[in-house]
This record gives C-alpha cells, structure tokens and sequence, in this order.
C-alpha cells in the first residue's frame, strides 16, 4: 500500500470513528432537545391509571391506580409505599408546606388527606359528583379539585382540610393550573374554553373561547409571563395569554392528549400523548413558540409528570390486549390491559 493510499485510508478510518463517536454521542443526549429514555421500570399490579405527580422534596412519585394510589422511588426503581381506599382516584396534589397529600375519588366524590412522610392518611373532605383533577395553590394555601360531570370546582384548606366552598364552572372541567399570584386557570373540554376564577373570591373573572383549540384536557403555565400551556385533542399545543384570553400560537402534537408541564428554566412545555408521544415545544420569547421535536414513548402513555428540581419526566403505561366490541354501555370501549406490566418510563438529558 502506498503512502498516499495508506493516508486516505487513515483518514477514512479516522472519519469513520468521529461519525460513530458523533452517533453514539447523539442516541445519548437524544435528539434537539436532549431528552431521551432513561431507563423502564416494571410495577406490575392490575388496573388502570390516571395522573401522577413527583414530590418535589424527595422525588417520589404518586401514581393512581384506580383503587389506591402507588408510591414510587424512581431512582431504586421500586414501589416504597401505598395509599389504600382512594375509590376510582384520579389526581394527586401536594402541599409540601404543610406536609399533606390529597387525592380525588371520582367513584365517591371526596378527597383523601394524607401525611407526605408516614403515607398515613389523615383525613377526608367531601368535594362534588366526579372529582376529577387536582392542584394546590400555594397563594391560597388551597387545594382545588375540578369535579367533571357536576361541572364545578371545589377548594378545600389545605391545612385543616375543610372544605371552603364549592362553585360553577360553566362547562365541564379538566386539568388547572395557578399562576401562584391569586389567579387559576382550567379548562372546559365540553366547551372548547378556558375560565379564569379567583383564587379567594372563587369568583369566574372570564371565559376564553379557545379556537383553534378543540376539546382542551391537558393544561400548564408559564407563570412568570402568565402564559397557558393548553392541551388539545385536535392534534395541537396551544399557548393563551392569561391576561387577554388571546391565543399566541400553536404546534402540532400527537393524538389522545391528557397531560401538559411547562419548564420555566429551560423554556420547555410538553405534552404527552396516548398515541406514545411526548412533544416538546419552546417558548422562544413570550409570544413565539416554535416545535422542539416529538419523542416516541409506548402506547397508552398519555399522563406524565415533571420534576422541576432535575428536569426529569416521567410517564406511565402498560401492555394492551384486544378492545372489546362497542355496547350501548360503552360505545368507545378501551382495550384490556395485561395483567402486570403497567410500566414506568423515565426520560431525561
């Protein structure tokens, strides 16, 4: 071999290790935006789920599982606790500050209290038919529930755990969020708007039509600009101003939204989809929004939470079987979910 043939092919080589360095470098760091698999962890258990939420003191994460309400160290991968007797639960919200959890029980229209530390529960507070969603409002130092087929929301004290009142909300509701100011925002899927109530008063101050939005569930907020993260089941991520109710902007998304975040520090909102996707959108100025990428996950994972102090995100979902075949009763039906593989999957940088 020549000289100068021995050097092309060194460089051949040579260019051949980068672009394999360069390949392996990015199925690590994941694609624009850096988020990738991290790691699943098998739960197992039977039934299904609904929200989760991460403690944001010790990183534990509170799963629903239709009955009772799982807790998860994500980092040992393993279940280290268990909240027993939330009937048809669907959301988890935490008041750190006062060291209590609080579910919803859309099967019996309450609220379960329990200790963060002991898991103990502690309490329970009558809320409305079909409570679904739930968030804390560390302004209020209430806990808000959003309670599907009665068309309300309910706040409850969150440190004596008394109910404060119940209200209309014009429509039925889905997720909500606080902008920590005195302002709450949920959305109205039935009604394709966005109300706007306040957080002492419980009085509705506006309702947003949200075209192009259609059937919103998943919602978030930028609270330092006071922008919304709107998830719709048309296939798009809306951004609302919370001030005007005018819509800034939109991105495509996956389809069966249910779950919105929004990063303040990295400037990333997300919504995760039942189709297996996460979207990633960045708020490129208060009113510029442009699409990062859509990481696939697994079918049915259409909840997530995000842990703000790591910047992780997690979701939740299981293997299916075969749907069964529409009745009356049950027009849509779901298909059944394998016995033991409900699955957590975590993504990070």
């Amino acid at each position: 071999m020549s000289r100068k043939t021995a050097g092309a092919f060194f460089a051949l080589f040579l260019c051949s290790l980068l672009t394999t360095a360069y390949l392996r470098a990015s199925a690590q760091s994941g694609g624009a935006s850096g988020y990738h698999l991290i790691k699943k962890v098998k739960l197992g258990g039977a039934g299904g789920w609904d929200y989760l939420e991460v403690d944001a003191a010790t990183h534990r994460l509170f799963i629903s599982r239709g009955s009772h309400v799982i807790v998860v160290d994500a980092e040992q991968g393993k279940i280290v606790g268990d909240i027993p007797d939330t009937q048809g639960v669907h959301g988890i919200a935490l008041a750190d500050e006062f060291n209590k959890g609080f579910t919803t029980n859309g099967r019996t229209s309450d609220s379960t209290i329990f200790d963060l530390t002991s898991l103990k529960i502690t309490g329970n507070t009558k809320t409305d038919k079909d409570t679904d969603a739930v968030i804390y409002d560390p302004y209020s130092k209430r806990v808000f529930t959003f309670n599907g087929d009665a068309n309300t929301a309910s706040a409850i004290d969150a440190a004596s755990g008394t109910l404060v009142g119940t209200f209309p909300l014009g429509g039925g509701p889905e997720f909500g969020a606080s902008d920590g100011k005195g302002k709450m925002f949920v959305n109205l899927e039935d009604k394709s708007a966005l109300v706007k109530f306040d957080a002492k008063t419980l009085q509705i101050e506006n309702t947003w039509p949200l075209a192009p939005c259609e059937s919103p569930s998943g919602l978030a907020i930028d609270a330092a600009h006071e922008i919304l993260v709107v998830g719709c089941h048309n296939k798009l991520m809306t951004f609302v101003d919370g001030n005007s109710g005018k819509v800034l902007g939109t991105v495509p998304i996956g389809q069966g939204v249910d779950a919105n975040r929004f990063d303040p520090v990295a400037g990333y909102a997300f919504a995760s989809c039942g189709d297996g996707t996460i979207t990633i959108a960045h708020e490129d100025s208060p009113t510029k929004f442009s699409l990062v990428e859509m990481i696939q996950t697994q079918r049915g994972a259409r909840t997530m939470a995000l842990d703000y102090a790591t910047h992780t995100v997690y979701t939740v979902t299981a293997e299916f079987g075969e749907t069964p075949a529409a009745t009356p009763e049950h027009p849509r039906p779901r298909p059944a979910i394998i016995p033991d593989t409900f699955t957590l999957l975590v993504y990070g940088k």
